[in-house]
C-alpha cells in the first residue's frame, strides 16, 4: 500500500462532470489498497473571474483583501470532490491549507511555506478518509491566522510540500498534457512525450516558462527528494517521472526559505577567450562556433553581451589544457568575421586571459529569490574580489574571477551563505568534485539512453535592461543587484561585457541582465535616479525581446550542441543579441517577434519531433 498526493488543476476540476470524472479516479486508486490526499485548484477560469471582480472594484487592490477573495476558489472544489467522493462511498473530508496546517510566512500573495504540521492530517489518512485540500493556500505563523495564498502556481507547491512533509511515497500531478513535452505543444503539435527527467533539467525548463510545473514545487522535490510524475487527467497513460537524487537530511522547519545556497564550486583549472568587436548579425555565432565543434574544443561558459554600434563581443571559457587549440580557432577564424566593407579595420580582436577561475553558489533554493545573486556579488566586492564574467542559472550562480582570488573568493562565499568545510564543492580538470555535498553542483547524470537535449522553452515576458560604462571595480554588481533585491526584483540572464573602455582613467564595462516585463519600467526608472550619483551611463530597456533556451543534462561535454543550435537560428535569419549557458542550459536572446520560429527552429534542429500530435483541451 502506497501513500500518494495527487493534485488537479483548474482544467480538471472546470465542471461538475470533470469533478465526478476526477473522484473516480482518486476511488479507483483507493479501492487499489492506497491512501491519498488529494489537493485541488479553483474551478476552470475561477481565479480569473475573482481577479476580474476584485480589479472592477480597485485599480490596485489591498493585497491581504486579495488572498482572501482567491482562496475561495480552492474552497469550492474542495467541497465538490469531497461531496462527489460521499457518493461514491468513499469516506472524505475537505480541509483550507489553514485547516491541514499549511504554516507560511506572513507575505500577502507571495508567502513561501514554512512548516505543516501533519497531525491532522495523518489522523484522517488513519481513519481511512481520502483528504482533500485546497491548494494555493496557507496560514500565517502569527497569531493573528491570516489567510495567506502561495503565487502563481501555488497548488504544485501545495502537494508537493505536502508529498514532502509527509513522506509520501510519490505526487502524482495531473494536468491538461499526457506529461511533460520537449516544448510548448500549442506552438509545436509534434512536441515528443518524455518517459522522465531530472529534476535539474525540470528546474530550468519549468522556469523558462513550461507550464506543466512551478519551479517552487520542482524546487521542493529536488530538496526532498518527493518522485513526481506528470499525467493526464483525461487518459491512463504513465505519464513523465521527474527523478531526483536521494537527498541527505534537510529539517522539514522552513521548508521553503531555509538554505538557498547548498554548495560553493570553484574551478581553477580554467581560461578565457573573447573576441571582441565581432559583426552583430546572424550566423556569427554559428560560424564561430561551429568551429569550435569541429575542433572539438569542449567550451564551458558562453557569453555575448548588448551590442555596441554594429558590432559585439563573444567570450567562452575552456580548461586549460584546451586552450592553446580553443585561441588557435579564434584567431583562425577572427578574419574571416572582419568587416567586409573594411577590411582593414580592427574588428573581430582575440583576447586571451590565463590566470582566472570560476566560482559558483549552487542550490535549488534560489529560484524567485532576488537578494541570493546580490548576497553573492556583494560577499566578493567585501573581499574585494572583481568580477570578469557572470553567468546564471536557476541552480547556480557562477562568477569568473583573477585566480589568484579564488581562495579568498570561496571562503567568503562559504561565510556568507554557512556552507560547511565538508559540503564544499572543487573541480579540475573538468570533473565534479563536490564533497559530502546536499546536492550534486554538475548536473545529475543523463537518464540512459536520452538524447542531450531534452526540451526547448521559450519565454515572451522579458524585458532587457542594459547600463552603459559601469565602473569596473569590486561592487558595482553588488550595488546594481543589491538594488533589484531591495525592490523584489528576481533578475535571469546577466551579461557582462568584456569590452573595457577607460573613461576619465576609469576602466568601464556595460552589463545587461533581463527581467520579467512587468518590472522592466520600474527597474529602469529607479536605476536611472541613481546611476549618476553612482557614476553610471545610460540605463536603457528593451521589451520587444524573446529568449529561447534549450536544456538538457546530456549537453555536458559536447561541444557541438551550442554550435548547432546557433546554426539553427543562423538558417532563419535570426540574429542573436545575447547568449547565456550553464551546464545543461543555453540561452539566446532574439527579437521578440522571431521568438515562436527560433523556437519551431531549434526544436527541428534537433529532431525532438515526435509522430504524434497533441491536443491541449480547452
Amino acid at each position: 500500500m502506497a501513500l500518494i498526493v495527487q493534485k488537479y488543476g483548474g482544467t480538471s476540476v472546470g465542471s461538475v462532470e470533470r469533478i465526478q470524472a476526477v473522484a473516480q479516479r482518486v476511488y479507483k486508486t483507493v479501492k487499489a489498497g492506497n491512501s491519498i490526499v488529494v489537493v485541488v485548484s479553483a474551478m476552470g477560469k475561477t481565479t480569473d473571474g475573482l481577479v476580474k471582480l476584485a480589479t472592477e472594484i480597485s485599480p490596485n487592490p489591498n493585497r491581504r483583501e486579495m488572498d482572501m477573495l482567491l482562496s475561495t476558489g480552492e474552497q469550492v472544489t474542495i467541497a465538490l470532490l469531497s461531496m462527489a467522493l460521499q457518493e461514491l462511498g468513499q469516506p472524505a473530508i475537505s480541509m483550507t491549507g489553514a485547516q491541514v496546517g499549511i504554516v507560511t510566512e506572513a507575505e500577502h500573495s507571495r508567502a513561501r511555506i514554512l512548516h505543516i504540521e501533519t497531525t491532522r492530517l495523518t489522523r484522517h489518512i488513519n481513519e481511512g478518509k481520502v483528504v482533500v485540500v485546497a491548494g494555493f493556500q496557507g496560514t500565517s505563523s502569527a497569531g493573528e491566522m491570516e489567510i495567506t495564498t502561495l503565487g502563481r502556481g501555488g497548488s504544485d507547491t501545495s502537494a508537493v510540500a505536502i508529498a514532502a512533509a509527509l513522506k509520501a511515497n510519490f505526487c502524482e500531478i495531473y494536468t491538461d498534457v499526457p506529461g511533460i513535452l520537449t516544448t510548448d505543444p500549442r506552438l509545436v503539435a509534434e512536441a515528443q512525450l518524455m518517459d522522465a527527467i531530472s529534476c535539474d533539467e525540470m528546474l530550468e525548463l519549468a522556469s523558462l516558462g513550461a507550464k506543466v510545473l512551478h519551479p517552487r514545487a520542482v524546487e521542493i522535490a529536488r530538496n526532498y527528494g518527493v518522485p513526481l510524475v506528470v499525467r493526464s487527467s483525461w487518459t491512463d497513460q504513465p505519464g513523465t517521472w521527474v527523478t531526483s537524487a536521494k537527498p541527505q537530511g534537510r529539517s522539514l522547519i522552513n521548508l521553503e526559505i531555509a538554505r538557498p545556497v547548498d554548495a560553493v564550486e570553484f574551478d581553477t583549472n580554467q581560461a578565457k577567450v573573447a573576441l571582441l568587436r565581432v559583426p552583430d548579425k546572424p550566423g556569427v555565432a554559428a560560424r564561430l562556433f561551429g568551429e569550435i565543434s569541429r575542433q572539438k574544443v569542449d567550451v564551458d561558459l558562453i557569453i555575448q553581451s548588448v551590442h555596441e554600434g554594429n558590432s559585439n563581443d563573444i567570450a567562452f571559457t575552456v580548461t586549460t589544457p584546451i586552450l592553446k587549440r580553443a585561441e588557435a580557432v579564434a584567431t583562425a577564424i577572427a578574419p574571416a568575421l572582419r568587416s567586409q566593407s573594411n577590411p582593414k579595420s580592427d574588428e573581430a580582436e582575440v583576447m586571451v586571459e590565463h590566470n582566472i577561475a570560476k566560482v559558483s553558489i549552487a542550490g535549488a533554493g534560489m529560484i524567485g529569490r532576488p537578494g541570493v545573486a546580490a548576497k553573492m556579488f556583494a560577499t566578493l566586492a567585501e573581499a574585494g574580489v572583481n568580477i570578469q564574467m557572470i553567468s546564471t542559472s536557476e541552480v547556480k550562480v557562477s562568477c569568473v574571477v583573477n585566480a589568484a582570488q579564488c581562495d579568498r573568493a570561496v571562503t567568503a562565499l562559504r561565510t556568507a551563505f554557512e556552507i560547511e568545510a565538508g559540503e564544499q564543492g572543487s573541480r579540475g580538470a573538468g570533473e565534479s568534485a563536490c564533497i559530502d555535498s546536499p546536492l550534486p553542483l554538475r548536473p545529475s547524470a543523463p537518464l540512459p539512453n536520452c538524447p542531450p537535449v531534452r526540451g526547448v522553452a521559450l519565454d515572451l515576458n522579458q524585458a532587457r535592461l542594459a547600463i552603459r560604462q559601469l565602473p569596473d571595480r569590486p561592487g558595482m554588481a553588488a550595488k546594481l543587484f543589491g538594488l533589484l533585491a531591495q525592490h523584489n526584483i528576481s533578475v535571469d540572464m546577466i551579461i557582462q561585457s568584456q569590452r573595457c573602455r577607460v573613461i576619465d582613467g576609469v576602466p568601464r564595462r556595460d552589463i545587461a541582465f533581463t527581467v520579467s516585463r512587468i518590472d522592466g519600467e520600474n527597474a529602469k526608472k529607479m536605476l536611472t535616479q541613481v546611476a549618476a550619483e553612482l557614476g553610471w551611463g545610460e540605463v536603457v530597456l528593451d521589451s520587444a525581446i524573446a529568449k529561447v533556451s534549450i536544456v538538457g543534462a546530456g549537453m555536458v561535454g559536447q561541444p557541438g550542441i551550442a554550435a548547432k543550435m546557433f546554426e539553427a537560428l543562423a538558417q532563419q535569419q535570426i540574429n542573436i543579441q545575447m547568449i547565456a549557458t550553464s551546464e545543461i542550459k543555453i540561452s539566446c536572446v532574439v527579437a521578440q517577434e522571431q521568438g515562436v520560429k527560433a523556437l519551431q527552429a531549434i526544436h527541428a534542429a534537433f529532431e525532438l519531433a515526435g509522430s504524434e500530435k497533441f491536443v491541449v483541451p480547452a
